[in-house]
This record gives C-alpha cells, structure tokens and sequence, in this order.
C-alpha cells in the first residue's frame, strides 16, 4: 500500500509472447476492476532485449512499462511476465513515485520467486549392437542423459533424453565408441 494505492505484482514464467500476452489477459480478467494493469516481459535467456514488452495501460508515459521492464532486465532472470495491478487510492502519486511503486512492486516478488534453470530436452533413438551395451550405458550419464526405453530384438535400442545443447557431444561420442557402427535418430517433438 503506497499513499492508500494498492499494488499486486503477479508474475509467471512463459516461453511465447503469445503466452504473455494470454497470461496478461488472465490477469486483467481476474483483476478487472483495477485501475490499471501494467505489463513487462522478457522472452529469451536473461538479460535478452531480443523479445520485450511492456506497457503503461493508462499511467503516464514511462511510469510503468518501462520501470517493470529494467528491473526484469536486471533480474538474471528470462522467460518471464509481470503484470502489476494497481487500485488507485485517492492520491497522486507523481511520476517519480509511480515508477518507484512500480519497479518496487517486481522486485518484491522476484526476491521470493522461486527459481530454476530451462534446459529444453530432445529424445533420441540409439540403436546399437549387444556388444556395446555397456559402452553405452557408461555414456548417459556423462550427456545427462536418461534412458527411457530399452527393446532387445536382433539389435539394442535406447529411447533415451538429453539435454538439447549435449545432443551433437553424445552423437560423436556414441560414434567414435562404437566405431560408426551405431543408428542415430533425433525424435524432435
């Protein structure tokens, strides 16, 4: 509560700006009859201008949008939305407090914010002979990689899941262990 305003910062991790922009909706929805609803996001790894937003919904120019956005900006956080919702209490707050009431709204919730790292995964499809089974199940663990199905026909397959960025060190080490003699197939949902 600042000068009889209220301020609710809610945030949500996103990948898309569609699912921003679908999360922003939720909020303004939830909060309908607020005065305003103001906006940021960050698409990307942290500190990533590539993909922004943000907006002022009505505050005046830079009062907002851009204070939310900065804080995010500075945050070593990405993939992340924050809507502040305000409820007006009679007082003017002036632009120096707006963008103080603003910007301090975000970072409250982001010191709380749990965190974790994004890692995107791929599956994979390793088909190999009865002899290097071993060879290969010494080599999941070095790629972070887990196997999620084993079939033992005429050959041995691995469904196995890694980490996107280890794909192209697992498939050259899986080549040079079993000699080329391996079948590599990237199931990329």
């Amino acid at each position: 509560m600042i000068d009889r305003s209220r301020f609710i910062c809610t945030v949500a991790s996103v990948r898309t700006s569609d699912d921003a922009h679908a999360f922003i909706r939720e909020m303004n929805a939830e909060f309908a009859d607020a005065t305003h609803n103001c906006w940021a996001f960050v698409l990307g790894p942290p500190g990533s201008t590539d993909r922004i937003g943000m907006s002022d919904d009505g505050e005046p120019h830079g009062t907002a949008g851009r204070p939310m956005l900065t804080v995010l900006l500075h945050s070593d956080i990405g993939d992340v939305v924050a809507v502040v919702t305000r409820y007006y209490g009679g007082t003017k707050l002036g632009t120096g407090g707006l963008v103080k009431a603003y910007s301090g709204a975000v970072q409250q919730v982001l010191v709380n914010l749990p965190l974790g790292e994004h890692r995107e995964y791929v599956q994979l499809s390793v088909t190999v002979s009865y002899a290097q089974i071993s060879s290969c199940q010494q080599l999941w663990p070095v790629h972070d990689a887990d196997v999620l199905h084993e079939t033992f026909e005429a050959d041995v397959r691995f469904e196995v899941r890694c980490p996107r960025e280890t794909v192209g060190a697992l498939r050259q080490h899986l080549l040079d262990i079993t000699r080329g003699q391996v079948v590599i197939v990237l199931r990329d949902d």
